[in-house]
């Protein structure tokens, strides 16, 4: 008799037993057909029809669609004792319709999130999953699968039509244009993602190979043999314990109906199949029906060519004025290093301000992406007179488009067009020096950086000095035109001063031009440039990086404004290396600071034949020579000297900041 009341109770809880194992294997797999009744997380302007088709976005601009799995996917779990691989495997069909042609938004993101909290997310090219603050950052915890429709430069995107996988970040560490391999065909054919038409993806992730592989191909095709996309990769140490599966997708500037018609995800296996029969359809783009006789349909097609005809002409007129430059016969011998106007302009998307990256000697600066190699470059639009010495101009730029030294910024070439001169350069990403010295917004860069810099950009002048075919001078060295590659190496960079002379002949120049500051003594008196005034220019230049100063401080005390001599007071005293850059706060060498602040004293010596040649400061800077012992007097030192009242009267003369161009006042 006790008997049955135990059995019955071991079979109620064998029931509750496999009904809760039957409830947690549907959390990790599902499938939808159409999403009526869906357990679905919706945020944004996602939506699902009476018909169960589920609408990311909209004709709105600006704005983002969510929708998730509502319950968490445990993903790294053992509850059961058991080791369990990280696996899974999804298939969902989607379609992106675009309101405008050719254009559709920013796409759709199959996403795996530990999170449903999106309130942070930006718009447009962030496809409503990170910002500019997060974006790369590993406590993201994110994959996402991105079907892009919209090249975003900043992101590295190899074009307007292309899946990736995104790992923590809209920088994917794989992409491919869309493509599906043709099982018939046995060769790859392309997809065009906003064309209106029904896809299949594919996304599956093995947890013993940490392989993950991303397939696509149209609504009625079976699934491809070969993945699009498929790369190693360890999600156990991206993912958390519990995350969320779902969809995102962003509007920018351009709007676009982007849908989601059916999906499939399985945990622990491979997802269940679709079935195509059983999928919501698509709103029909409505197109006005006009009923109009034969006679005018005649016509309006004849008006509409011609109308065509005159536009075409227009637009062909337009864009021939737009991207016209000059080109001269004599030009043809430097063709290669001859930029057309057009790819330029294209680069800097029209010379756009959100390209611009400052104002260099002469002319601005753009940032660039060449269409055809797509490399980065930097482009300066400088003022010319198209009568004045040209062709000797381009026949110099040409030059020094031969030069190749680590430590210069590497002139690519040029292009004319009416008053204007293009040059394009490498682009440099951390930018200038003097932003590391003297802002705020930048990192105080250490001692070994600052000294492997100075031996770059002299290494750099000796190069210019001695070893070209021909005589280089700068004539601008200072810290606003010393480049910052992105490892921080040290390239001296506008050569919109520079002069060459062939070896043997007079270095001399008639035109005084450069900084305030930099410029030698004798230039203000003969006004002839030669190498020894690179030298006293990269003098001063070696103070402001070892001081932390301008070379003048018109705002300063009187005998503090000269930085020259207030390094040279300071030596006389015995306490130079006060005069080092505070926000070092000591960490730095002695005996290389005291080599840098004597050599720069050196360097700034007021007569040119006491200064050493660029070979000979390489030398010091090698340790492979003793500086000499300096026995100098107060004359001897500096651009100006704090005795000399005439000297004073000069300085105080030019109320000007000391990164003034003196050719401008010339």
């Amino acid at each position: 008799m006790t008997a049955t009341p135990i059995l019955v109770r071991f079979l109620i809880l064998f029931h509750v037993y496999f009904k809760i194992l039957a409830l947690a294997e549907d959390e990790n797999q599902f499938i939808y057909n159409g999403f009526h009744g869906a357990n679905l997380y919706l945020d944004g302007v996602a939506q699902i029809h009476p018909n169960g088709l589920l609408q990311l976005t909209n004709s709105s601009k600006q704005e983002i669609g969510h929708a998730f799995y509502r319950l968490p996917i445990i993903f790294n779990a053992s509850s059961s004792g058991l080791l369990q691989t990280l696996s899974f495997s999804t298939n969902f069909i989607f379609s992106m319709v675009p309101i405008i042609p050719n254009l559709s938004g920013h796409g759709i993101a199959f996403t795996i999130s530990p999170s449903l909290n999106f309130s942070q997310a930006e718009v447009a090219q962030y496809l409503g999953l990170l910002n500019l603050s997060n974006n790369g950052l590993t406590s993201n915890h994110l994959l996402a699968v991105e079907l892009d429709t919209i090249r975003s430069p900043e992101f590295n995107d190899i074009n307007d039509n292309h899946v990736g996988i995104d790992v923590n970040s809209l920088k994917s560490i794989v992409s491919a244009p869309a493509t599906y391999y043709s099982n018939s065909e046995g060769i790859n054919k392309s997809l065009e993602l906003i064309s209106g038409n029904s896809m299949q993806v594919w996304i599956e992730y093995d947890g013993v190979e940490n392989l993950l592989n991303v397939t696509l191909a149209p609504i009625r095709s079976p699934k491809p043999y070969q993945s699009l996309l498929s790369t190693h990769i360890n999600l156990s140490t991206i993912f958390l314990n519990s995350m969320y599966v779902g969809f995102s997708s962003a509007t920018g500037a351009v709007p676009g109906n982007h849908y989601i018609l059916g999906w499939s995800f399985n945990k622990s296996g491979q997802a269940q199949s679709l079935d195509l029969s059983k999928l919501p359809s698509i709103p029909l783009q409505r197109i006005p029906r006009q009923k109009q006789s034969l006679e005018i349909i005649v016509l309006l097609i004849a008006v509409s060519i011609v109308l065509i005809v005159t536009i075409v002409g227009t637009i062909y007129f337009v864009r021939r004025k737009k991207y016209e430059e000059l080109f001269e016969d004599w030009e043809r011998e430097y063709g290669p290093q001859r930029f057309s106007y057009k790819d330029l302009y294209k680069a800097t998307k029209g010379f756009k301000d959100q390209e611009f990256l400052g104002a260099g000697g002469f002319g601005n600066v753009y940032r660039g992406v060449l269409p055809s190699s797509k490399e980065q470059v930097a482009v300066k639009k400088i003022s010319h007179d198209s009568k004045q010495g040209v062709k000797e101009f381009v026949a110099e730029i040409s030059s020094m488009g031969r030069l190749r030294h680590r430590n210069l910024v590497q002139l690519l070439g040029y292009c004319r067009r009416r008053g204007e001169l293009l040059l394009v350069y490498d682009y440099m990403p951390n930018g200038s020096l003097d932003k590391f010295i003297f802002s705020n917004d930048k990192p105080t860069l250490n001692w070994t950086q600052r000294f492997q810099i100075l031996r770059g950009i002299a290494s750099a002048l000796q190069y210019l000095h001695e070893e070209c075919e021909q005589v280089v001078l700068h004539r601008d060295v200072k810290a606003s035109n010393i480049l910052l590659d992105a490892d921080l190496n040290g390239r001296l960079g506008d050569f919109g001063l520079a002069r060459l002379y062939d070896r043997g002949a007079n270095l001399e120049t008639t035109h005084v031009v450069g900084t305030f500051g930099y410029l030698a003594p004798e230039l203000s008196r003969t006004g002839k440039a030669t190498t020894s005034t690179d030298v006293f220019a990269f003098g001063a230049f070696m103070l402001e990086v070892a001081c932390g100063r301008r070379p003048i401080e018109p705002q300063g005390l009187p005998e503090d404004m000269v930085l020259v001599d207030w390094v040279f007071e300071n030596w006389k005293r015995g306490t130079i290396l006060s005069t080092c850059d505070p926000r070092l706060e000591g960490e730095f060498s002695e005996d290389e600071m005291k080599l840098i602040l004597n050599l720069g004293l050196l360097c700034s010596h007021s007569y040119a034949a006491a200064r050493p040649s660029m070979r000979q400061v390489m030398r010091y800077l090698d340790g492979d020579t003793l500086l000499p012992e300096m026995h100098l007097d107060t004359r001897g030192i500096g651009t100006l000297s704090v005795g000399n009242e005439a000297s004073a009267e000069f300085v105080m003369s030019f109320p000007l900041s000391p990164e003034v161009d003196c050719s401008h006042h010339v």
